[in-house]
């Protein structure tokens, strides 16, 4: 079984509050609930394809907490993102024994606003421009909800693209094979230069989601997507194309970040 997209992490300050705006975009927002020995808690936006987005916030300040640490220095935005593994424990032991020290399993969980009880186990990468791994434990329709849940006004279905700022495309590629191993990485595309963008990128097909890894080159402009997420983030994701099958998302006006509390999405009709 292949990795798989999981979820974009959106850390936020004011959780009710993006609920009211995601809605307004025309999303349905679950309510997600907390984590037990953790001073977070969240909402879901679950998509047709299995991923989802996590808006999360914290309770309390969280000193050395990364998410928390970029929330608290510089707002609202995307923080991470996750894959899917087939199993968690296995995946990791892959990765070491090809040279990537991934960290774990960890066991985690949340409490539904119902009572349900999640448990799952996650695994940290050694770098920023790597995902985190997060499998369940306790089936993941619990964790990420299956039929209407997944039906949104604006009709978006899924993600077609996620942008992840890197420092040296080469070396985050190495990474990337050892992540996911011989077969799935014969879908990581040739480096290209795109001069008119600035940068020099890559795609890697993971199901019906590409990422794009993106170098910026010297020639970029301060302002250009992944030189400023660089600037000011560092290594990550920093923007999100979602498929919709709404044809009046072709000329609806783009969302500001202020909408999407700092995540930069865009939508295409698919």
């Amino acid at each position: 079984m292949a990795l798989t997209l999981d979820h974009i992490v959106i850390a936020v300050k004011d959780l009710e509050q993006t609920i009211t705006d995601y809605r307004a975009l025309g999303f349905n927002v679950l309510q997600g609930g907390e984590h037990p020995g953790r001073p977070t808690y969240n909402a879901l936006v679950v998509l047709a394809d299995g991923a989802y987005f996590e808006l999360i916030a914290w309770r309390s300040p969280s000193p050395g907490d990364r998410w928390w640490e970029l929330l608290n220095q510089l707002g609202d935005g995307i923080v991470d993102f996750a894959l899917l593994p087939p199993g968690t424990a296995a995946t990791v032991s892959n990765a070491q024994a090809r040279g990537l020290a991934y960290s774990g399993p960890h066991d985690g969980g949340r409490l539904r606003p119902d009572g349900e009880r999640l448990q799952w186990q996650t695994a940290r990468p050694p770098s920023a421009d790597l995902p985190f791994l997060c499998g369940d434990l306790t089936p993941r329709a619990l964790r990420v909800p299956e039929g209407d849940a997944r039906v949104h006004p604006n009709g978006v279905r899924g993600v077609l693209s996620l942008s992840i700022a890197v420092e040296d495309l080469d070396a985050s590629l190495a990474r990337y094979r050892a992540l996911l191993g011989e077969t799935q990485a014969a879908h990581i595309g040739t480096p290209l230069v795109l001069p008119g963008a600035g940068a020099r990128v890559a795609t890697i097909a993971l199901g019906t989601t590409t990422l794009v890894l993106t170098q910026p080159t010297q020639s970029a402009a301060p302002h250009a997507a992944g030189a400023q997420q660089l600037a000011t983030r560092g290594p990550g994701p920093f923007s999100v194309v979602l498929g919709t099958s709404s044809p009046a998302a072709q000329t609806a006006p783009a969302w500001g970040l202020d909408q999407t509390h700092g995540a930069a999405i865009e939508l295409a009709v698919a």
